[in-house]
């Protein structure tokens, strides 16, 4: 079955980048550019995984990740924090709430592919 991965981001060139990477790897995929489309989406979507950024409208990375975390339903979605916010402050914050990885831009489209394929056990 092929795994589902949401994307979440609001800076269009990150999106078309890893839009591209991730339907060239042969997932499935949907996009959320802020933090309440994000958390409308996988309720509908049940993604395996989430690619989410800390900063965007509406709710950030952070309350998006402790909002699923929260949900009992939600448990088993993996979730790699693609953030410019690298202070040790905002990784252990986002370490805290539940990220499976915390991955710091601007990152290597390699490294990211070899962690999302990590992180779903392929």
């Amino acid at each position: 079955m092929t795994k589902k991965i949401l994307i979440v981001d609001d800076e269009e060139n990150i999106v078309i980048s890893m839009e591209f990477l991730i339907s060239q790897a042969g997932y499935e995929l949907q996009i959320a550019r802020n933090g309440q489309e994000a958390l409308d989406k996988v309720s509908s979507f049940s993604p395996d995984l989430i690619l989410l950024d800390v900063m965007m409208p509406n709710v950030n990375g952070f309350e998006v990740c402790r909002r699923i975390r929260e949900n009992p339903a939600w448990q088993d979605i993996q979730i790699i924090m693609l953030t410019a916010k690298g202070r040790e402050v905002e990784v252990t914050k986002g370490l805290a709430l539940g990220v499976n990885s915390y991955i710091i831009k601007p990152f290597s489209t390699k490294e990211l592919m070899a962690e999302v394929k990590r992180i779903l056990g392929e």
